[in-house]
């Protein structure tokens, strides 16, 4: 399930209001109702969440790479039970 569009307009500046754009639509965010802009923080909240935990996993993901070629390295010097010498 993918999220709508949504983005509120880039640097803010002063001559300008604040512009939310919202599934392709452009509103302008100070005369929004309240409980509209409390959506709005809501959702920018959610999109910052998601991103760090992007970053989080893909920290973890490296991690697990470098511990999986040190466990490849490690295992150099082990015979693995399936190539050893079979006892008499």
């Amino acid at each position: 399930m993918n999220a709508p569009a949504f983005g509120l307009g880039g640097m803010p500046n002063p001559n300008q209001p604040p512009v939310l754009t919202f599934e392709g639509k452009r509103y302008d965010l100070n005369t929004l109702p309240d409980d509209i802009k409390e959506l709005v923080r809501g959702m920018q909240v959610a999109d910052a969440q998601l991103r760090m935990h992007e970053d989080t996993l893909k920290v973890l993901a490296i991690g697990r790479q470098a511990m999986a070629m040190q466990l490849n390295d490690r295992l150099q010097t082990v015979t693995p039970i399936g190539d050893a010498e079979p006892e008499a």
